[in-house]
């Protein structure tokens, strides 16, 4: 039987306690989440003591898992227009930055709530609530993206994953040992990027459905692909046994990007994308926007099963 973990807690400056890690574990993985970003920052396949996440290190990138919310990618100009008025988002949006309201359900589940509040009317004048609810059964960490519409009138929103998994992750073993495989061959395009912005496509090298992993495939930003048919990629080492499937459905956009030479590769499905480098800037025209009526429900999932 899973044990359940209390939830973990520091001491302020003024001696009151607060939630800084939220702690999921059954019989073969253990994974923490802090309610900063609702951000996942550890995940460990027990069985054989290996560490899936990225540690953090911000010498190359000190985040490990940022959910982009309510836009994927950067706008031009960090603006957007909506309603013939312009509104300021860094790249990714702000989500990952806010503090979530945190629940743990059982020893094996939680759920973190974001909703919206002065500042992020500012910047997005939509009222949402974002839930993030995190699972794990047996082998499989889930992560299941909720978002309600509370308000009125439509809300224009765009979501996606960005979790950084550890490459290498087993002892004696390189970065070049390791290997993206989708579970569909298939000519893929990856959409080059211009400051950020989606520019032109170019053919993604690939050996059948196999990419092998190498740092310079991202020493230019990351790699872009648009609705391909894989809704799988495992992430596989020439020298171990041992790795992960990621499987993700109805994301029709994907990313995947290193910081310069870091140990990690982030695998990313997004349901929206970076404007392109011709973006008329309106957010309704913006390319991949996921329309919600006033009081409706969306939902995605993406998954990990450790072997």
């Amino acid at each position: 039987m899973a044990k359940f973990l209390p939830v973990q807690f520091a001491k302020s400056a003024g001696n009151k306690l607060f939630c800084v890690m939220i702690i999921l574990e059954n019989d073969h993985l253990l994974a923490r989440i802090a309610p900063k970003g609702a951000e996942l920052q550890s995940l460990v396949h027990k069985d054989y003591g290996i560490e899936h996440m990225w540690s953090g290190d911000a010498a190359y990138w000190g985040k490990f898992s940022p959910v982009l919310f309510p836009v994927v990618g950067g706008l031009k100009n960090d603006t957007y227009y909506y309603n013939d008025k312009p509104y300021h988002l860094p790249r990714h949006g702000f989500a990952r930055d806010k503090v979530f309201a945190a629940e743990q359900l059982s020893a094996t589940e939680a759920v973190f709530t974001l909703t919206q509040d002065e500042q992020t009317l500012a910047v997005y004048p939509f009222a949402f609530i974002l839930k993030l609810r995190y699972r794990l059964n047996e082998l499989i960490f889930s992560c299941t993206y909720e978002v309600y519409n509370p308000g009125n009138e439509r809300m224009l929103f765009s979501i996606g994953a960005h979790p950084a998994f550890a490459v290498p992750f087993a002892s004696d073993t390189n970065y070049t040992d390791y290997y993206l495989q989708f579970n569909v061959t298939e000519e893929l395009q990856q959409w080059k990027l211009e400051e950020g912005l989606i520019a032109s496509p170019a053919l993604l090298p690939m050996q059948g459905n196999v990419l092998p992993l190498q740092e310079s495939l991202f020493y230019e930003d990351a790699i872009v692909l648009k609705h391909m048919q894989s809704n799988q990629l495992t992430l596989g080492c020439s020298k171990s046994s041992h790795g992960l499937h990621f499987t993700f459905d109805a994301f029709p956009f994907f990313g995947i990007w290193a910081a310069k030479d870091a140990p990690f590769v982030c695998l990313e499905p997004w349901c929206g994308i970076a404007d392109s480098t011709t973006h008329d800037q309106q957010l309704i025209n913006k390319e991949g926007i996921n329309v919600l009526d006033a009081n409706a429900h969306w939902q995605r999932t993406w998954s990990v099963e450790c072997f």
